[in-house]
């Protein structure tokens, strides 16, 4: 299992997370905002590590991390099918050219998508010893 910890404001990163709940049904990624400062503090991380974009973590072994452009790449490894493309896209010349891409977006994600008002909490959150945070 996997966590995503997102922009829970960003109209694009929520817009994403819906994507991925509705194509995992939370069989590999459960889903963090970074506005929660209490889960992210259980990962040693808080919401100003979370502005260098989105991290993916392996709760089985969280100092497995991953952000930014390289935490979109292990989202879709992960995803049925689609590993072999990924493999391909990370040796070809697109992949500086795809991480210069991600840091255009991530730092103007407001301005280009706007910003929600109520942050949004996923449908799979995290959940510690079968307690999962609301």
């Amino acid at each position: 299992m996997y966590s995503v910890i997102y922009d829970g404001h960003c109209n694009l990163c929520v817009n994403l997370v819906r994507c991925l709940e509705s194509l995992d049904g939370g069989h590999h990624f459960q889903y963090i905002p970074m506005q929660d400062r209490v889960a992210l503090a259980r990962y040693g991380l808080t919401p100003a590590d979370g502005q260098a974009g989105m991290i993916v973590l392996d709760q089985a072994d969280p100092s497995q991390r991953w952000q930014g452009s390289d935490a979109a790449e292990v989202i879709v490894q992960i995803l049925p099918l689609a590993a072999s493309l990924v493999k391909g896209y990370q040796a070809s010349w697109l992949k500086p050219l795809g991480d210069q891409f991600y840091t255009y977006l991530r730092d103007r994600r407001y301005a280009l998508f706007g910003q929600r008002q109520t942050l949004y909490r996923s449908a799979y959150p995290v959940c510690d010893d079968g307690q999962c945070r609301p």
